[in-house]
């Protein structure tokens, strides 16, 4: 089950910068009808709105927050394309014994519950406008943790699940459900993540071709295909070769 992305109407959580604003432009310029460009500012989206024009329709949502998402809901009810991209990452390369619990439960807020919310709120459009597509951009430290990213990498596997369910629960209504894994991108979040780093441009390249193969998981760069081949092969392989990256090793 494939789609189209020419003529799609899409919304897109977390639009404002890195992957869910190439996400954005790579929609835009592949023809996309209409895009609703979310984010809890909805004066960070200006740049957006200036570069694009009427096709962008700036929405207002912090996916923490049942009011924004029902009033999102209700304006963008003519979606087909849904991409659950806003999140956080609040304790990168803290020490494990120094994890902030609070810091941890943020994330599964954002990263986990508020994909599941939203989700939950765009479903019946997706449904009654002919099934359409779900995004979830996960990571790849959903499917193995660095010792130095426990919250976030909980909240990424909590939402890997949230997406395995989702593509059960939504297959009877013709909704595709696509997980994208990516390793580190270099954006504002990984900025201090010493490793090789892909776009955001050729993430959101890599999304786009999935969207219209129908493919169901995404590996968008080179760590993101290693892992998650070893995940598919050997899960308990995935913990040995985050083993070796965090020790600096070259990973066989």
């Amino acid at each position: 089950m494939s789609q189209a992305v020419e003529g799609s109407i899409a919304l897109v959580t977390g639009a404002n910068r890195g992957i869910g604003r190439a996400i954005v432009d790579a929609l835009i310029e592949g023809g996309a009808k209409k895009v609703y460009a979310a984010a809890r500012s909805i004066s960070s989206l200006d740049a957006l709105t200036r570069q694009h024009g009427s096709v962008i329709v700036p929405v207002e949502l912090d996916v923490t927050k049942t009011g924004q998402i029902a009033a999102a809901a209700l304006s963008a009810d003519d979606v087909t394309l849904v991409v659950n991209n806003a999140g956080i990452a609040v304790d990168a390369g803290a020490d494990f014994a120094d994890i902030n619990l609070e810091a941890a439960r943020e994330q599964l807020e954002v990263n986990a519950f508020g994909t599941l919310a939203v989700t939950q709120a765009f479903a019946p459009h997706l449904k009654r406008n002919g099934g359409g597509t779900l995004v979830n951009i996960v990571s790849v430290v959903g499917l193995g943790s660095f010792p130095t990213f426990v919250g976030y990498s909980a909240s990424k596997a909590a939402m890997h699940s949230i997406t395995q369910a989702s593509r059960l629960a939504l297959a009877a209504q013709g909704t595709r459900v696509i997980g994208v894994y990516p390793g580190p991108v270099d954006t504002d979040m990984a900025r201090e993540i010493p490793m090789e780093k892909a776009s955001a441009s050729s993430v959101a390249e890599q999304i786009l071709i999935a969207i219209e193969a129908g493919t169901e998981e995404v590996y968008p760069d080179p760590i993101a295909q290693q892992l998650g081949g070893l995940y598919s092969s050997d899960p308990k392989g995935v913990e040995r070769a985050i083993a070796a990256m965090s020790a600096g090793a070259a990973v066989a």
